[in-house]
């Protein structure tokens, strides 16, 4: 039983009612029913941790993009003023 939820997790992708009510079984027969709550949490936890570390990754390399834009936009004014120069 406990091959085939891995064989429908790792293979088939989300397991369908049956496969989650023995998953909570399972859960509930390994941690207790008092450790659930706090393995939720930090889950939870860990979940929010890596969605802000995600999102903190995402705005460095926006913000990298945007310097590397205002880089670009000074040289070609540079450029030009050369230009005009040089005439």
């Amino acid at each position: 039983m406990l091959l085939s939820i891995l064989n429908s997790i790792l293979l088939l992708g989300m397991p369908g009612g049956s496969e989650w009510i023995a998953i909570i079984v399972i859960a509930i027969l390994l941690f207790g029913g008092k450790k659930i709550p706090e393995l939720m949490k930090g889950i939870g936890k860990g979940m929010r941790e890596f969605k802000d570390a995600k999102d903190s990754v995402k705005n460095e390399i926006e913000e990298g993009m945007k310097e590397k834009d205002k880089d670009e936009e000074i040289n070609r004014l540079r450029q030009q003023l050369q230009q005009k120069q040089a005439q």
